[in-house]
């Protein structure tokens, strides 16, 4: 069975791709239900930080499931439908106000390191191995997708792992800037948990207008939302949050946000 599990741990909401038996790969409906699920825990006020994960110990995500590509992908209508779904499922962890961590075990490829490269910080367990297999496959990889692993990873990077589609392992994500840590993979959960926790920590406002002004960075130019964004900076100081700040930080003591 092929499905989204979804739990909360304090204020972290957690989703993982459960797909055992094809190591996670992303079948229609898991596609289709992640924009669904990460738009349930942005309107959750309780939740302020999200993590996406694979279901057990073997994969995050290995891909997409090839197996139903003679239904869904099999005329131009059908594939313009699968891709669309494919596409809102890469752009909802950016659109999502809220910081987005991928904690990659096992597997992460294909579709997988396309997700992963949506979310806002990867966290590698030290068994983790990745790869680009698009050239194996004969798929052509979209504009927006390349543009995206050239802004975490450099052009020299980006064609290393579009142009060979090799295999490599978390230490070489390490270095190449895919990830920014990797950790013992029996840790790879506590770890995860632990960095949510200390995002969820902060001022849900600062956080969330920091994330718009990064992405609105990597766009071009003339697509950039400086208006909203201008608006997101002046909510932050317009905040109750603001004054906690500030008057936590003189009486040396945690602050307690509410994003608000």
């Amino acid at each position: 069975m092929s499905e989204l599990i979804v739990r909360r741990e304090g204020a972290v909401g957690w989703i993982l791709f459960s797909n055992p038996a094809k190591f996670n790969a992303m079948s229609y409906d898991m596609w289709v239900a992640l924009p669904r699920q990460l738009a349930e825990f942005e309107a959750d006020k309780s939740i302020r930080a999200i993590v996406l994960a694979g279901d057990g110990e073997k994969a995050f995500v290995s891909g997409a499931d090839i197996s139903q590509f003679e239904k869904q992908r099999s005329s131009a209508d059908a594939q313009a439908i699968y891709n669309r779904s494919v596409d809102d499922a890469y752009h909802a962890p950016i659109r999502c106000t809220k910081p987005v961590i991928a904690a990659i075990r096992g597997v992460c490829m294909g579709g997988g390191l396309g997700l992963a490269s949506s979310c806002d910080v990867r966290i590698a367990a030290d068994d983790a191995r990745f790869r680009m297999p698009a050239a194996r496959m004969g798929l052509g990889y979209g504009f927006t997708g390349v543009k995206r692993f050239v802004s975490l990873i450099g052009a020299e990077n980006t064609s290393d792992i579009f142009f060979s589609a090799r295999i490599f392992d978390a230490a070489e994500a390490h270095r190449m800037g895919f990830v920014s840590r990797v950790v013992p993979a029996a840790d790879l959960h506590k770890q995860a948990q632990a960095y949510a926790e200390g995002v969820a920590e902060n001022a849900p406002l600062t956080v969330s207008a920091a994330k718009r002004a990064i992405v609105e960075s990597l766009k071009d130019a003339g697509d950039r939302d400086l208006e909203t964004l201008n608006e997101a900076i002046a909510a932050c100081f317009a905040s109750g949050d603001f004054k906690e700040g500030r008057t936590a930080f003189m009486e040396k003591r945690k602050p307690q946000f509410k994003g608000e």
